[in-house]
């Protein structure tokens, strides 16, 4: 399969790397675009558009990583930082808006109430994207 524009995001975890790495091994095979996107979560007290600076810092901080992670596979990666009110619709949004072939998402184990949990965002892209969509899981022991 050949993806020509692949949506990476990312949100400070152990997958993220790997994701990342994931992307630029398949966008190579067709010389595809990668995005990655980091979304911060804009409380409803304030406009969406709220200039919220330790977060974005945060998130440039975390996209300049994405960025350092795919110059060592020797590809370019695309960032963005997106604000929402929720990172599901804005990742579905954004795919959509970029019109890409893949969502390529890292995810870290995570148990709630004792269970493996996928959280609200993963199971809210699955449904809803408008294209493929791969997650990678990070496995740890």
């Amino acid at each position: 399969m050949d993806f020509s524009k692949i949506l990476v995001p990312v949100a400070n975890t152990p997958a993220d790397d790997e994701a990342v790495r994931l992307a630029c091994n398949l966008a190579k095979k067709s010389k595809g675009q990668i995005c990655a996107v980091y979304v911060i979560i804009v409380k409803r007290t304030l406009p969406l558009d709220a200039e919220i600076k330790p977060e974005i810092r945060q998130a440039e901080s975390i996209l300049d990583h994405a960025e350092s992670v795919a110059e060592e596979q020797d590809y370019e990666v695309d960032t963005d930082v997106l604000q929402a009110r929720e990172a599901g619709p804005a990742i579905v949004d954004e795919a959509v808006e970029r019109g890409v072939d893949l969502i390529l998402m890292g995810i870290s184990y995570k148990k709630r109430f004792g269970q493996f949990s996928l959280g609200n965002v993963v199971p809210y892209v699955l449904k809803n994207a408008p294209c493929r969509v791969i997650l990678y899981h990070q496995y740890t022991p």
